[in-house]
């Protein structure tokens, strides 16, 4: 990158068509995840995705700001030699898409925001449809966890095990994935998630959605899960400030793919399609 940081990124597809496809994964902190969302366009064009500074096998030890991460996804831009993408971000990844889209719309040339962003207090909603599908003891051990000063690696996977099976609308399958994800999604760049949410919450996206609006690419589409547990309604107003269409996938969570893969896919598939045919 241009400050010297080195950042591991991978391509699926002919990486000589145009436009491009780029995956940007969530967290913040978390490595990618993507790589079983990729493959669903992957024929249709070409799909990058990449662990983002401070995550997997991107080491990174300096602070953590939206403008960096920005200017990080035009160097990637620049050394793919893709001048316009499409992005589709997922969770954190649809801010951060969100973000780069204002500071570079030329450089958009669709964006699909999955599972966010979300707008005005979603997180009282959030957290208290979390404790719902926990029970009382098991909301008693995440805050046990989450109070101590330093956690064995089997209590970080346990941690982060209750903290992300009531994301999925199946609570059984849900804890199956979470305790996956759990051992695969590491190490969190915990520093990372808390200066990115200061820095969130400091200057929210609610402030600048008059401004995203005007910088939207002419294809731009929203899609949540019926049952993420941040409330899909917390996506409508989003969805009418920015004159965006709003998809619901039923029967699915905060990670869609994963419960109803088939309905993810034909909506991608769509998306891709169309944006494609809009380039050529």
């Amino acid at each position: 990158m241009t400050d010297e940081a080195q950042i591991r990124w991978m391509a699926l597809g002919d990486t000589t068509r145009r436009p491009a496809v780029v995956m940007l994964h969530g967290g913040p902190g978390l490595p990618d995840y993507l790589g079983d969302v990729a493959p669903m366009v992957a024929d249709l064009a070409p799909v990058y995705r990449y662990d983002q500074r401070g995550t997997g096998q991107s080491p990174w030890r300096g602070r953590h700001f939206f403008a960096r991460h920005v200017d990080d996804l035009v160097d990637l831009l620049d050394a793919w030699d893709v001048p316009a993408a499409v992005l589709i971000g997922h969770s954190y990844g649809s801010d951060l898409a969100s973000r780069f889209c204002m500071a570079h719309p030329d450089r958009v040339a669709a964006m699909l925001l999955i599972c966010g962003p979300f707008v005005g207090d979603w997180r009282t909603r959030a957290r208290a449809e979390r404790d719902r599908r926990m029970s009382a003891a098991q909301q008693k051990r995440l805050r046990e966890l989450e109070e101590l000063p330093r956690r064995t690696e089997d209590q970080e996977v346990e941690l982060l095990t209750l903290a992300w099976f009531t994301d999925h609308s199946d609570p059984e399958r849900g804890w199956h994935w979470a305790a996956q994800g759990a051992r695969r999604r590491r190490p969190i760049n915990w520093s990372m998630n808390g200066e990115l949410g200061k820095e969130r919450r400091a200057d929210p996206l609610d402030e600048h959605l008059p401004e995203l609006r005007e910088c939207l690419p002419a294809r731009a589409e929203l899609l949540g899960g019926a049952d993420d547990p941040r409330p899909v309604s917390a996506l409508e107003p989003l969805a009418l400030r920015l004159a965006l269409p709003l998809k619901r996938i039923e029967g699915a969570g905060h990670e869609p793919w994963l419960e109803q893969p088939d309905a993810v896919r034909a909506h991608l598939r769509r998306f891709i399609q169309g944006a494609v045919g809009a380039q050529g």
